[in-house]
């Protein structure tokens, strides 16, 4: 009986230290919730937390990232994790919805160089995207 519960406080013991430790991947950064603090953001690496208080919130990919709208594709990445981790589930979406109306309000949206559009789309689209730690890198537009 005694051999059996001391069995039971060391596997519990293990699985609560191997639950403790987080390894975050080259190129990502996670955010980590506790009740009643603010995130705390981890680097790529390992690190301690505490499985009953901890929580990884979001796994942010700082690589690029490509998104298909209609009418095109938007490559972007996240320049500031701090700034992003607020609005990194609602990011693609608040991605297509600037650059679907930066399309609409383009002058030159009928143009023939697809690539000048791109090129003005992007600029138009990073200025409201960079106070949110975002950057469209490139935008490439379908054939009409």
């Amino acid at each position: 009986m005694l051999t059996s519960l001391l069995i039971a406080a060391v596997v519990s013991v293990a699985a609560l230290a191997a639950a403790s430790l987080r390894r975050v991947p080259e190129g990502q950064v996670y955010s980590v919730r506790r009740v009643g603090r603010a995130p705390v953001l981890l680097t790529a690496g390992t690190h301690l937390v505490l499985p009953l208080l901890d929580r990884v919130t979001h796994k942010i990919d700082l690589g690029g990232q490509v998104l298909r709208f209609e009418g095109g594709t938007i490559y972007w990445q996240v320049l500031e994790p701090e700034a992003v981790d607020a609005v990194i589930d609602e990011a693609p979406e608040l991605i297509r919805r600037n650059v679907v109306a930066a399309l609409r309000d383009t002058a030159t949206a009928h143009s023939a160089d697809r690539r000048a559009v791109g090129t003005q789309l992007k600029h138009a689209v990073n200025g409201s995207l960079r106070s949110r730690g975002m950057l469209v890198t490139r935008v490439e537009l379908d054939a009409a």
